[in-house]
């Protein structure tokens, strides 16, 4: 049992492996208070067992019965968490594995952030994709848009990050309240994004901390491409779609200098180009992509509507 920090875990699930998810739930649950696992409508088998697993561990499952997106579940995980008593929140996805001293580590970072630069938004660890060469999912700011973050080898080190992935952030309660939850309404992707660029514009840092790790996976697998030092993230053709729309939200949002605003937009046409001439399969993924660059220039927001079926309605 960890002693009392006011840290309470929200870890978000969809489809979940029940194996590898109970894995990151028995390495977190000694470090935090207590554990919310907020459900995005999972099977009823997969929920019944990570409930017992969360159970026995003190915590509780919040079942959503849908898929409401992941911005959703965890303003909903928050909710919940303040509820038990919590101060602080460290977030996580259901593919991540925390180190046993990640949340102390967490812990010492932002008490040493706010001493030594006074408004901070969260800290979070150095996270490594160990299926890419060890890469680091930590970015900083470059001229184009935010890039890797060049990590120094100082234990404890504060790296001050432009936005710091969902998976593995602590955050203050307090910070919440003041820049507000996560954006629903653009369900998933570019979330934890959005949220940090919100968070500098109301004067608040994010910052990694050197020696606190996390193995997370990016994607649902890697794709070597000739030429690159480091394989690419592959997602399904659904998650393009939010990617597409997203990004040309997020340039369309009033978060980016206009290098930035650039920079995205030749990021987002290089990953349609990508995805269109070497993923299959790459005829819907073509459809969703134009998909998603069409419904963010229209500024629609939501889940993806699924296409109509059966006979076109007449009248």
């Amino acid at each position: 049992m960890a002693e009392p920090t006011g840290v309470v875990a929200v870890v978000v699930t969809y489809q979940p492996d029940v194996e590898a998810t109970t894995v990151l739930l028995r390495a977190l649950a000694p470090q935090v208070d207590s554990v919310v696992l907020v459900d995005n409508g999972s099977g009823a088998g997969a929920v019944a067992a990570l409930r017992a697993e969360v159970e026995h561990l003190g915590g509780e499952v919040v079942p959503l019965g849908a898929n409401v997106g992941i911005a959703r579940a965890q303003n909903l995980g928050v909710e919940r968490a303040r509820g038990l008593g919590a101060t602080a929140v460290l977030l996580s996805d259901q593919d991540s594995v925390p180190e046993h001293d990640m949340v102390a580590r967490l812990r010492d970072g932002l008490d040493r952030a706010r001493a030594e630069h006074g408004r901070v938004a969260a800290v979070g660890p150095v996270t490594v994709d160990e299926r890419n060469a060890g890469a680091t999912l930590l970015f900083s700011d470059h001229r184009w848009g935010p890039r890797r973050a060049e990590v120094p080898a100082q234990d404890r080190a504060l790296v001050p990050a432009t936005f710091l992935i969902a998976s593995g952030c602590l955050v203050d309660l307090a910070v919440l309240d003041e820049v507000g939850g996560m954006n629903e309404a653009w369900f998933i992707d570019h979330i934890d994004l959005e949220w940090g660029l919100r968070a500098r514009r109301a004067g608040y840092g994010s910052y990694g901390v050197v020696g606190a790790r996390l193995a997370h996976s990016l994607g649902d697998r890697v794709q070597r491409i000739p030429g690159r030092e480091r394989d690419v993230h592959i997602h399904s053709p659904v998650r393009n779609y939010y990617m597409a729309r997203n990004t040309v939200l997020l340039v369309r949002s009033g978060l980016l200098s206009r290098t930035w605003q650039v920079g995205y937009l030749a990021w987002i046409t290089k990953y349609t180009v990508f995805y269109v001439l070497t993923v299959n399969p790459r005829l819907a993924r073509a459809r969703l992509l134009l998909r998603g660059l069409l419904d963010g220039a229209r500024g629609r927001t939501g889940p993806l509507a699924p296409p109509p079926s059966g006979p076109k309605a007449v009248g």
